[in-house]
């Protein structure tokens, strides 16, 4: 099978995490430290997969114009957005784009609030998923969050339509649609951020280390907790 093309949907700053606000300066809910935090979430979720094997390329997809200048930076490619549309329409538009780029390469959605994720966990969903692709168990499959109600990672095999159904209860919602439920510890992959309470499950996990350096002056067991198992420079995407 050929490596995966994933997409990372990114929503404006303004608009993102609201329930972590304060998380980053000890509940003043400056709106540059919580900028900072929710920036600092995309990087270290980009760089892992971007380090991941099996990992074709990873296409930011944002209406942002801050964070398509730091991800261009790092030399992530960025997909404008069309603005106001939502989640499902950008990751539709994406995989879209990339269909006409590439029609033989499976594609893949992943959220972009996965400050734990191991590049080897990424892998090993890619690689389950592609083992159900090429026996033809499902054509679509998708990762759980922790709590088993949402999704943090959704593929599609080749020349086949990726169908997001992201929202309240997408694990279900996937699964309805045809989409096989994958089985796996990956715990860093299944932790994305929405509260507190989830970055702090996060840094028991290991953060990236753009995310320690955001939460360091909150969470002092934030630096200890850092893990560098990627190159930050994203070299390992040009495979």
């Amino acid at each position: 099978m050929p490596e995966v093309d994933l997409l990372v949907p990114v929503k404006s700053l303004s608009q993102a995490k609201t329930r972590l606000r304060g998380a980053a300066d000890d509940g003043l809910a400056d709106l540059a430290a919580h900028a900072r935090l929710a920036m600092a979430l995309i990087r270290d979720t980009v760089a892992a997969a971007r380090a991941a094997g099996g990992v074709h390329q990873v296409l930011a997809v944002t209406s942002d114009p801050e964070v398509t200048a730091v991800l261009t930076a790092d030399g992530v490619p960025v997909l404008p957005d069309r603005p106001e549309r939502g989640l499902n329409a950008a990751l539709a538009y994406g995989a879209e784009v990339l269909r006409a780029r590439r029609p033989a390469r499976p594609i893949g959605a992943l959220q972009a609030d996965l400050p734990a994720l191991r590049p080897a966990e990424l892998a090993a969903a890619l690689a389950a998923a592609q083992l159900a692709f090429e026996t033809g168990v499902a054509h679509r499959a998708f990762v759980a969050d922790a709590p088993g109600d949402g999704t943090t990672l959704l593929l599609c095999a080749p020349n086949r339509p990726l169908d997001p159904r992201f929202g309240p209860g997408s694990a279900r919602a996937h699964e309805r649609s045809g989409a096989l439920r994958l089985a796996g510890e990956w715990p860093g992959l299944r932790r994305d951020v929405d509260t507190p309470d989830d970055l702090r499950q996060a840094v028991e996990l290991g953060l990236g280390p753009a995310t320690a350096a955001a939460l360091s002056p909150t969470f002092p067991a934030a630096a200890a907790s850092v893990r560098l198992e990627y190159p930050s420079d994203g070299a390992a995407d040009a495979h």
